[in-house]
């Protein structure tokens, strides 16, 4: 499973550098001022949870495959999809009911965290 986290996790990492470049250079003045910051948020959680999955990955090498891991590596990706895409999608659309997917990505990471302390704690 490691090896599949760190591939995730630098897939993700590799998209958000371009999320993140086309947000600050393509979107300034094209989208509104609360539009854009809700896209920066986005950008943020996602290299946050996207780094994140490639803990997991470096983790789960240490530790040996864990059930506990592998929940969180897959709960981050969830919550970047869920979270971040649903900050991109309004952002770019300005379908703001969109914002109300946003708190299940957020619940996502939270779960992912708990995962992953736990999973560090019982390994020890």
């Amino acid at each position: 499973m490691a090896k599949v986290f760190l591939l995730v996790g630098s897939i993700l990492m590799a998209l958000v550098v371009a999320i993140g470049a086309f947000g600050a250079h393509g979107l300034e003045g094209k989208i509104s001022e609360r539009m854009l910051k809700n896209y920066q948020t986005g950008v943020q959680y996602h290299m946050i949870h996207g780094i994140g999955v490639l803990l997991v990955g470096l983790l789960t090498l240490k530790f040996a495959s864990n059930q506990l891991l592998t929940v969180a590596g897959w709960s981050f990706l969830v919550g970047i999809i869920l979270f971040s895409g649903s900050l991109y999608a309004m952002a770019l659309t300005g379908i703001t009911k969109l914002g109300a997917i946003t708190p299940l990505g957020g619940l996502a990471f939270i779960l992912g965290w708990i995962l992953v302390g736990v999973a560090v704690v019982k390994s020890i």
